[in-house]
């Protein structure tokens, strides 16, 4: 096991086990997730004999950059990062106003099928333990010297079935003693797993929680995404009203316009007529992000001109439903929405 899989609790017990005072837990959380330290050898205020102990019970070996693109048309960049084991994951690199926003991989790879994604073409290879998705954040901001205060759960994989190590990131990433970065600046995105969204929601943690919609009824979302046949559209919006009673936390609904699949306007006319059949005598607090599908070479699914894009926008704005439009960021490095990929080029 990795040390950083370890919360602070998870230390202190360590430390009771090694006979050590508890104050040894705290020391080292704040070297391992505060001062992001990359080995034992960078720590200073504990003893040799200490970390010797730590390591026969413990490794602290951690990813690695394996390469940098750098947008040319804005700030974004866009890591490949080693796993230990070989394989490959991305992670991208957003400049906003308000600071620095980091999209992390949950997965190496995907199975959720959805046809026009890229980081589904290989399928899943396995789960990303705690350590790898810290390691996103940490190899990143010291590579940048930079503090990251928002992340996004949307690169490579399905969150909600790496649950419990997203979980314990979550209660990592957002203890004061480490990066402390509140959990109202982190959104989890999920293709729809129904239980997991209740689960999460029993929770009532303060992320922000998005829905990859994508499609106003069953038959489209079928077409394009293989969960739509486990998980019936209106259970899905149902789960997420639920999270949405729970929490107390405004929901996203992301959806990717795809020309002449689910771009037009009777389809932006079935999305209004579907958020007022589940939401009917219902206050819930929603938005939805329209994403023009980006260009993965493996499908040959394509964005809809602005006017397509724009009409369906207002349908939506005159029927009073909250939308946006995502800024398209690192288009160029293929670090947008549906881009990312466990592969080298």
């Amino acid at each position: 096991m990795n040390i950083r899989d370890l919360t602070i609790e998870e230390l202190s017990d360590l430390m009771k086990d090694l006979s050590e005072q508890s104050y040894r837990s705290n020391q080292l959380f704040d070297w391992l997730h505060n001062k992001m330290v990359l080995s034992f050898d960078e720590i200073s205020n504990v003893s040799k004999d200490l970390k010797d102990r730590i390591r026969d019970k413990l490794d602290i070996g951690f990813p690695t950059i394996y390469k940098e693109y750098i947008s040319k048309i804005d700030d974004t960049k866009k890591y490949l990062i080693l796993l230990n084991d070989g394989n490959i994951i991305e992670s991208v690199l957003m400049k906003y106003k308000y600071g620095y926003s980091l999209c992390i991989s949950s997965q190496v790879g995907c199975n959720m099928g959805c046809k026009f994604c890229a980081s589904t073409i290989g399928g899943l290879k396995r789960n990303l333990e705690v350590h790898e998705m810290l390691a996103q954040v940490y190899l990143i901001s010291r590579h940048n010297d930079i503090k990251i205060s928002h992340i996004v759960v949307m690169g490579s994989g399905e969150p909600l079935n790496n649950f419990e190590n997203l979980v314990k990131f979550l209660d990592i990433i957002n203890c004061d003693k480490g990066q402390n970065i509140s959990e109202r600046n982190i959104t989890v995105s999920t293709c729809g797993i129904i239980d997991k969204i209740k689960k999460l929601a029993d929770l009532d943690r303060s992320i922000t929680l998005a829905l990859s919609l994508h499609a106003p009824s069953d038959e489209i979302r079928k077409d394009i995404m293989p969960v739509a046949n486990k998980y019936s559209l209106n259970d899905t919006i149902d789960a997420m009203s639920y999270y949405f009673e729970k929490t107390n936390r405004r929901i996203t609904f992301e959806y990717s316009l795809i020309e002449n699949v689910n771009d037009g306007a009777d389809n932006a006319n079935k999305l209004v007529k579907l958020f007022k059949d589940r939401f009917k005598n219902k206050h819930i607090d929603f938005n939805v992000n329209l994403i023009p599908v980006n260009v993965v070479k493996e499908n040959n699914y394509k964005r809809p001109n602005i006017d397509r894009v724009n009409t369906f926008k207002e349908i939506l704005e005159i029927n009073n439903v909250a939308v946006t439009l995502r800024r398209e960021l690192g288009k160029d490095i293929s670090g947008s929405c549906g881009q990312l990929r466990a592969s080298v080029k």
